[in-house]
């Protein structure tokens, strides 16, 4: 098993940041790029990257501020995201990956670049998100 995390400080509250990370139908806005998330019957979610499309679940427990998902038909992957609160207007997001199939994981400096990527995507989201509200 080959597993990455990754965290980001957030100025923003901590249930702010939740929404904008665990919002089904934004997901995409701030996943990897070639990542689309299809949400119609929740848990169950489509998840298409290329040409490839996977059965996956998805679930959020926003009163612990965290989302869950994984592959449904295989043991590929599996991942979390967990919100915390570290002042009013302070927060964490960390993100976690598990890859169960060593041969057909992503190699490690895409996994890596993409996490970066994705938080850097989440962190302008959860920026704009608070300035609208005046934040």
């Amino acid at each position: 098993m080959t597993e990455y995390e990754r965290s980001r400080a957030f100025a923003a509250p901590a249930e702010l940041v939740f929404d904008e990370a665990a919002n089904p139908q934004t997901m995409d806005e701030w996943m990897p790029q070639e990542v689309h998330l299809e949400a119609a019957d929740l848990p169950e979610v489509t998840v298409e990257h290329g040409s490839e499309r996977e059965r996956a679940l998805m679930r959020t427990e926003r009163d612990q501020l965290r989302v869950e998902w994984g592959t449904r038909d295989t043991d590929e992957y599996a991942g979390w995201l967990q919100v915390t609160g570290i002042e009013p207007d302070r927060s964490e997001a960390v993100v976690h990956l598990s890859f169960f199939d060593e041969e057909h994981a992503p190699p490690r400096s895409r996994v890596e670049q993409e996490l970066t990527e994705s938080l850097d995507r989440l962190t302008e989201k959860v920026r704009h998100r608070s300035e609208q509200s005046g934040g």
